[in-house]
């Protein structure tokens, strides 16, 4: 099953490629390797505001997560030239959850975003991951991810 297949029957439609919101790129390609840009959780369209141990729990920070995952892979197929089938490896996540000092489970937030890469890109999907705690996100998001990966 494609990688596109499998989105489908996950019922995930890739939503266009965000604008950078300051001095940056979306992603930049040095040899086989691509590095996306860290990109916030959004819900309907606007940033989804929160903090996880203040006034969100760990399983809508894993959707945000998740969400965010959904908006890297349409980054992805931009740098791969329209064709994520062309992903070799994800490579590596670094999610920043924006969380109180006492919140212990960035993990498990950040599962949202790896959970799905392995739904979609199996043993291509396994990657290295960090997890941090942070004060704030960019526009008060609760998740921030950048990827890398390596692509064909």
């Amino acid at each position: 099953m494609s990688f596109y297949q499998k989105l489908e029957a996950l019922n995930i439609e890739l939503p266009a490629v965000s604008a950078p919101a300051a001095a940056y790129v979306m992603y930049v390609q040095t040899g086989n390797t691509v590095f996306l840009s860290g990109h916030i959780a959004r819900k309907d369209g606007k940033p989804w505001v929160g903090q996880l141990g203040k006034n969100m729990a760990t399983d809508e920070g894993k959707q945000a997560a998740r969400a965010v995952a959904i908006d890297l892979m349409a980054t992805l197929q931009a740098a791969c030239g329209g064709d994520l089938n062309r992903v070799k490896r994800i490579v590596k996540l670094m999610s920043l959850v924006n969380s109180t000092g006492d919140f212990t489970e960035q993990h498990l937030v950040t599962n949202g975003a790896s959970e799905l890469f392995g739904e979609v890109f199996g043993e291509q999907g396994k990657h290295a991951r960090s997890a941090f705690g942070v004060a704030q996100n960019p526009l008060g998001a609760c998740v921030e991810i950048e990827l890398i990966a390596e692509i064909a």
